[in-house]
């Protein structure tokens, strides 16, 4: 919701008069001077959106503030120049009304378009949530990073590296849309009141590496040539793509990364461009992962996750380079989660391993839920409140 400053509005009194936690009012309008706000300049208020409402008999400002919790001055705020003593029947006022309920929906096919539009969404009403692209998919779709937070500490997400595991994205927007709730509306997520991980943690968040391959998944086969028949064709003939791990162009991108790449490629059967498991040509050949890749080398991650189905366990060391902090943060993942952690596990090349090997950091890669790929969403609602716990351990630890 945005709003037009008054001679002696401050963001402090914004944050009085609509109850939201002050950095979250100055990291929602870096574009103005925080302590000296310009009469006449436009300000964002997060959690809020106006609402048109038509003057019934025997309305007053007061009533109407008061029935929405509000403060009277908030409908003066946003109805510039009303004669409070003077409203008539029929006149159409805008009243400030509080977001409560969630925008994503992620009990549904999910892809690139419906991802974006939440994500437009989001950022209206939460400007504090910063996005920006960090590449282009093989097909031009923007691969998307959101960040939330001011923190010292920052912590990666990822999801949909495969194709057909797009239920990570709903998992990963599903929460961030939760979050942004609570942080607006002073809610608790399961007991935790999550100011201080606002200002703890900066979280960065990739909730689509592989967009092509997931609309592929749902949607079927590209218009653009010459990947509308190529698919087809490393499909073996078939227009099911449900099957398909890989990106449009036939590459395993969780087996693009520099560690032991080579391994990878000896002994995976796949020797050209496949519906899956395929390591291409080299390592790091794809946008895909090159952006992700990018991304990592420029941030200073303190620990990254990658969310992938399906199994019920989450893999958290590579070659010993693992440092002893990430046996203590697993412990707590598994306890919220109920997940089996898996300290080795004989594959390489993927983001987690390339992580732990570059940063002697702690890495992880959770494979949500169980059952054959791509999982039902009859399985969302139990996947969510499993991971949950999960996204709260990597804010607060």
């Amino acid at each position: 919701m945005k709003v037009t400053v008054r001679p002696g509005d401050t963001l402090w009194y914004y944050s009085q008069l609509f109850a939201i936690p002050t950095h979250l009012l100055i990291d929602s309008n870096s574009h103005v001077t925080i302590n000296h706000l310009q009469v006449g300049a436009t300000v964002n208020i997060p959690g809020f959106i106006l609402n048109q409402y038509k003057i019934v008999s025997e309305d007053t400002i007061w009533k109407l503030a008061k029935s929405r919790s509000l403060l009277a001055d908030a409908l003066f705020l946003v109805n510039p120049g009303i004669e409070a003593e003077n409203l008539q029947v029929g006149q159409i006022i805008f009243i400030p009304e509080r977001v409560v309920q969630p925008i994503v929906n992620g009990n549904q096919k999910y892809d690139f378009a419906e991802m974006k539009k939440d994500i437009e969404t989001l950022q209206t009403i939460y400007p504090f949530l910063q996005t920006r692209s960090i590449g282009k998919s093989v097909l031009g779709k923007d691969l998307l990073e959101i960040r939330i937070g001011r923190g010292a500490k920052k912590v990666h997400w990822n999801g949909s590296f495969h194709a057909n595991e797009w239920i990570t994205t709903n998992v990963i927007m599903t929460f961030i849309n939760e979050y942004l709730l609570a942080l607006t509306n002073a809610a608790p997520i399961r007991g935790f009141y999550i100011q201080p991980f606002y200002l703890e943690t900066l979280l960065s968040i990739v909730p689509m590496v592989n967009p092509d391959g997931v609309d592929l998944v749902l949607n079927g086969p590209p218009e653009q040539e010459p990947y509308n028949q190529e698919v087809v064709k490393i499909n073996r003939g078939s227009l099911e793509f449900k099957d398909w791990k890989a990106n449009i162009r036939g590459i395993d991108l969780n087996n693009q990364f520099p560690a032991n790449w080579e391994i990878e490629k000896e002994r995976k059967e796949p020797k050209e461009p496949a519906p899956r498991d395929y390591p291409g040509d080299g390592p790091l050949t794809e946008p895909e992962v090159l952006a992700i890749e990018n991304l990592t080398r420029s941030s200073d991650f303190a620990h990254v996750v990658a969310f992938h189905t399906q199994g019920e366990v989450i893999y958290w060391g590579y070659e010993g380079f693992e440092p002893p902090e990430a046996k203590t943060l697993v412990n707590e993942f598994s306890r919220v989660t109920g997940y089996e952690p898996v300290r080795y596990v004989d594959s390489h090349a993927g983001f987690k391993d390339w992580f732990i090997q570059e940063w002697r950091r702690p890495g992880y890669t959770f494979e949500l839920g169980e059952g054959v790929n791509p999982l039902p969403l009859s399985q969302f609602d139990e996947i969510y409140q499993e991971t949950l716990g999960a996204f709260l351990v990597s804010l607060y630890m």
